[in-house]
């Protein structure tokens, strides 16, 4: 295995904008068009799930970082998971996110990536141009964690621009009075029904707060930095969400944005008329390469880690560093199985495996810390969450009502999205012992 060591390059505003960056992405674009779909055009139920959501992932995040800090160690979950509940369990969590989470998100922000570009030029590119996306990802990742940091910061910056543009001019100009928290949902519909259907669908406009842990190893000071990034970073997050999505209802009422797939452009048509709209489609597309960039950074890290543990098949190879010291091999991988995945281009059915496999294991490292104040209470905690046990046992009820909601409570499509995701976990256990064996 190469025994060069990955540069300690990484402070806390580019850990932020990989929290920022990776988690405003396609979701606060996209995600209200099924949100609204749920809901029967009812504004109700889809902000409450917002707040929900939100509350979830600060709950997360906040029970998330004390871990995180206690071992700070590139991987995240991996290492997480298998320092507590063993090595296997933390297998099946990078197996996870190297063959399920990342490469799905990858592809389904490349697929909207093309369907934007298409709808624009009024020409159906959308596969050639998702594939190119997820290439144009790889090359640059494969530059050095440096340069990617550095893009991931200005992509932030370009995308948060058009938002608040909306926001401000949809708080001044829109006209609409309809109110934002009723009715809570349709005519004849179950609001608890409607709430896990709209809950994973905001879980995924969240997602990506957990992805600043498997970069920990990169970071100059992990225990100051992580939780600043983390928490303040999903703060910011749930604010500009609850904000835009309220200017959106503002200027178009929800009835009718049950029926438009990208509300951001549609609200900018009505505002700055078809310029406006352009410019925040452009604004959309940045975003979204934006947060494809920060999942390939994560992701492959987790295919590096497993891969330098001889985890994987190939592991040698995953596990060599390239002359800018980035682990290549490992980036081509999540890169190469995104752009397979893209030919489905199927953007929910992408986005909603990955939210509902990566919770069953984000509902574990919740508990992870648990156990750790149970069982070793001597180990030096630079960072706790506070409120203990109350906030850690929030997040572990909220990642339990994620898992049984998909399970028992969503229709035959969520319900066998569920099964397949947690069956294609499950192969990584012959993949973990053949490895074993053989080392």
């Amino acid at each position: 295995m190469d025994q060069k060591k990955m540069k300690k390059n990484m402070g806390v505003m580019t850990a932020m904008s990989v929290v920022v960056g990776c988690v405003i992405g396609a979701g606060v674009f996209f995600k209200p068009y099924a949100i609204y779909q749920a809901t029967g055009g009812a504004p109700g139920m889809a902000m409450i799930s917002w707040i929900a959501g939100g509350l979830m992932s600060i709950f997360g995040a906040l029970t998330f970082a004390e871990i995180a800090v206690l071992i700070p160690r590139t991987g995240g979950m991996v290492t997480y998971l298998g320092d507590v509940y063993g090595k296997a369990i933390g297998f099946l969590a990078g197996w996870m996110q190297v063959v399920i989470f990342y490469p799905s998100y990858l592809a389904g922000y490349g697929v909207k990536v093309g369907t934007e570009l298409s709808s624009m030029l009024g020409i159906n590119i959308s596969m050639p141009v998702g594939i190119a996306i997820i290439i144009a990802i790889v090359l640059l990742n494969t530059l050095g964690s440096e340069a990617a940091g550095k893009f991931q910061i200005v992509s932030t910056v370009c995308k948060l621009v058009p938002l608040f543009l909306i926001m401000i001019a949809g708080f001044i100009l829109g006209r609409s009075t309809e109110p934002v928290l009723s009715p809570m949902v349709g005519e004849g519909m179950n609001a608890g029904a409607v709430l896990g259907t709209t809950l994973l669908a905001v879980l995924f406009a969240f997602e990506g707060w957990t992805n600043v842990g498997t970069i920990a190893g990169e970071m100059k000071n992990p225990a100051r930095d992580l939780p600043v990034a983390i928490v303040g970073g999903v703060s910011i997050i749930m604010a500009v969400y609850l904000l835009i999505n309220i200017a959106y209802i503002k200027v178009i009422p929800a009835e009718d944005l049950m029926n438009i797939e990208s509300p951001a452009a549609a609200v900018a048509n009505v505002l700055f008329g078809k310029a406006g709209g352009t410019i925040v489609s452009v604004g959309i597309i940045i975003s979204v390469i934006g947060a494809g960039n920060g999942f390939l950074l994560a992701g492959s890290r987790v295919a590096y880690y497993l891969a330098s543990e001889k985890e994987l098949p190939y592991s040698d190879k995953l596990a060599a560093l390239n002359s800018r010291q980035v682990p290549s091999n490992a980036i081509i991988l999540v890169g190469t199985l995104a752009c397979l995945y893209s030919l489905l281009g199927k953007f929910d059915l992408l986005t909603d495996m990955g939210t509902f496999s990566c919770w069953i294991f984000y509902t574990l490292t919740f508990a992870c810390v648990i156990t750790m104040r149970r069982k070793h209470p001597e180990m030096q905690r630079d960072y706790k969450v506070p409120c203990y046990p109350v906030i850690p046992a929030l997040a572990i009820l909220s990642g339990l009502y994620v898992i049984f909601s998909q399970l028992f409570l969503s229709g035959t499509g969520g319900r066998v999205m569920a099964l397949a995701s947690i069956g294609i976990t499950l192969v990584g256990l012959p993949v973990y012992y053949f490895c074993n064996k053989s080392k």
